[in-house]
């Protein structure tokens, strides 16, 4: 299966946000919370998920990348730049079911690093869940190492 890369364009976002609620499931704080605390404000964990994506592109839709296969969506990475720090951030990662394990989530982070490297910028930063197995492993697989963790709290209001 022939996979090329592109930037990201309007016509993609409901289906990257489709694609985001498929490939997150288990492995995000939205549905941890939802888990703990059940409903909340009348919308589930896939909608509050789903908007991290208009964040995204609101903040940098030219660090977007598409891959396609077929002219079909088959996953996508954003970026986030901080250029006074030197910092990029990966902030979300996706890749369709039937192309799972074939070294596309690997592709779309060598996308984002290049394009952090032509930017400039001195060091790249992504996080995942403690239960997210495949993250962990790809990301150290990639060249990051864990500097730390974080616990989340939270509690109805």
């Amino acid at each position: 299966m022939e996979i090329t890369f592109r930037l990201y364009r309007d016509a993609d976002l409901e289906t990257i946000k489709r694609l985001t609620v498929e490939s997150f499931g288990g492995v995000t704080l939205e549905q941890n919370v939802e888990t703990a605390l059940g409903d909340l404000n009348g919308r589930d964990w896939k909608w509050r998920k789903a908007r991290h994506i208009d964040e995204d592109v609101a903040a940098n839709p030219t660090g977007l990348f598409i891959a396609e296969s077929a002219d079909a969506v088959v996953g996508y990475i954003s970026t986030r730049i901080d250029r006074k720090t030197g910092r990029g951030r990966i902030p979300n990662l996706a890749v369709s079911a039937e192309v799972r394990g074939q070294g596309l989530g690997r592709r779309l982070i060598e996308q984002a690093l290049d394009y952090f490297r032509r930017e400039g910028l001195a060091y790249a930063v992504i996080e995942t869940m403690a239960q997210n197995d495949i993250g962990n492993h790809l990301y150290k697989s990639c060249g990051f190492l864990e500097v730390a963790r974080q616990v989340h709290f939270a509690q109805r209001l």
